[in-house]
């Protein structure tokens, strides 16, 4: 293996949207197993060092591999359509209204639980919506620019969501 081979590569998993969480866990042990810098202590501290370069660039693969996030923004950039959000934040006007009108329904909703629950529940299905959309577009249509538009729709939804959540925290403690 390369260390500058892309994350799937590395894991020996098809580059795909859609992958196994399971087998992502079990590749991770594997490989963090065998590139664990303790099995490299009798080869000198060369080989130490290279273990420990590929423990890093496992451990890093597999954060990137377990969140669908950043999943997806690397998929894009892996087929050419990096999702770019710090300079990309263009979003159709339908979407920016949703936006607006989940913000406002969070204001109102105040310390009401109940409330808040259900804002999370539709932002919730929205956010499972627009994940199958970006497996579609990513995995079976092949279409990486419009599915980095959905990953720049899906940091905004995750931004709210977390937002939502602390507010559901400073509440129910």
């Amino acid at each position: 293996m390369n260390l500058a081979d892309n994350d799937f590569v590395v894991f020996g998993l098809p580059e795909r949207f859609a992958i196994d969480r399971a087998e992502l866990d079990a590749r991770r042990r594997q490989l963090q197993g065998q590139a664990h810098p303790d099995r490299f202590a009798a080869q000198g501290e060369a080989a130490r060092r290279v273990a420990m370069q590929w423990s890093v660039r496992i451990n890093e693969a597999y954060t990137r591999l377990r969140d669908p996030l950043s999943r997806a923004a690397y998929l894009c950039a892996l087929r050419g359509a990096p999702v770019n959000a710090e300079r990309n934040t263009a979003m159709p006007a339908a979407f920016l209204m949703q936006q607006m009108r989940w913000r406002e329904a969070l204001d109102d909703a105040a310390d009401d639980v109940a409330a808040l629950r259900s804002i999370d529940d539709e932002v919730a299905q929205v956010e499972r919506n627009t994940l199958r959309e970006v497996v579609q577009l990513l995995d079976d249509d092949g279409v990486p620019a419009a599915a980095a538009d959905r990953v720049r729709a899906l940091m905004f939804i995750d931004k709210f969501r977390r937002d939502l959540a602390e507010r559901l925290e400073a509440i129910t403690g």
